[in-house]
């Protein structure tokens, strides 16, 4: 059994309290405990970008982030873009661009981009392509994928 830990950060611009394992992943958080479930379990190791979300303001990858370790930081998932404007535009060249198949990695892909287009707004195609390189796709490759964070980049 492992220890409890009281916590308290900002998740999506509400502050947030909850007790949790010493030993759970941000990722398990998110999901199980609090039930927000966008943000993807993939390969648990850090590598597919599926689990990212933006910890004061820094894109990580929630499976190797402890939970206990948010405590006193603001946190946002992908449910927390549905109502930024970047976000949006973001969703929606997805959408437009047909940049999502099954969808698993599109919840990475959009954090892992507003990232990147926050950081750098007149980022070109390779500075999109370098920025997202740490995500992964088994369904649509990345030609639709870059053509969306372009396409939302240039919508400003």
């Amino acid at each position: 059994m492992s220890v409890m830990v009281d916590i308290a950060f900002r998740l999506n611009g509400v502050g947030t309290s909850l007790r949790v394992p010493a030993t759970m992943s941000a990722l398990e958080m998110m999901r199980d405990a609090i039930g927000l479930t966008g943000t993807k379990y993939g390969c648990g190791e850090g590598e597919c970008g599926a689990c990212t979300i933006l910890v004061d303001g820094t894109t990580v990858n929630s499976c190797l982030l402890f939970a206990v370790d948010c405590d006193g930081r603001d946190v946002v998932t992908i449910e927390g873009l549905a109502t930024d404007p970047l976000g949006e535009r973001l969703r929606a060249s997805f959408v437009e661009h047909g940049a999502v198949q099954c969808g698993f990695c599109t919840p990475g892909f959009v954090m892992q981009s507003h990232h990147v287009l926050t950081r750098s707004p007149n980022a070109d195609t390779e500075e999109v392509r370098r920025g997202v390189e740490g995500n992964l796709c088994r369904c649509t490759g990345y030609k639709k994928i870059i053509e969306a964070i372009s396409a939302a980049e240039s919508a400003r």
